[in-house]
């Protein structure tokens, strides 16, 4: 016989084989990551921005609000004015 069996040489043949595999699936799995985390960081900026306009409407809606409620209690103080005969300034009429 020379030095190695036929086993020797297919189960050396099968490791070589099985690296190469694994050097080929890690590759990948780093490609697909670097894509996977792009797409990521995409989305993260995507979510930022419509957070940030989310945050824009609710100042606006925060100051209408805040001008529509003294605007009421502006008119509830014309109306009870008017209810106890008083005139636009808070004085009774005369």
């Amino acid at each position: 016989m020379s030095g190695e069996s036929a086993i020797d040489l297919a189960a050396k043949r099968l490791e070589r084989a099985v690296f190469l595999l694994e050097q080929r699936l890690a590759e990948r799995l780093k490609s697909a990551g670097a894509e996977a985390g792009g797409l990521f960081d995409q989305d993260r900026a995507k979510l930022a921005a419509e957070l940030d306009e989310a945050r824009a409407r609710e100042r606006a809606l925060e100051e209408a609000g805040a001008e529509a409620s003294a605007a009421l209690g502006r008119a509830i103080g014309e109306i009870r004015g008017a209810l106890n005969g008083e005139g636009p300034s808070g004085e009774g009429e005369t």
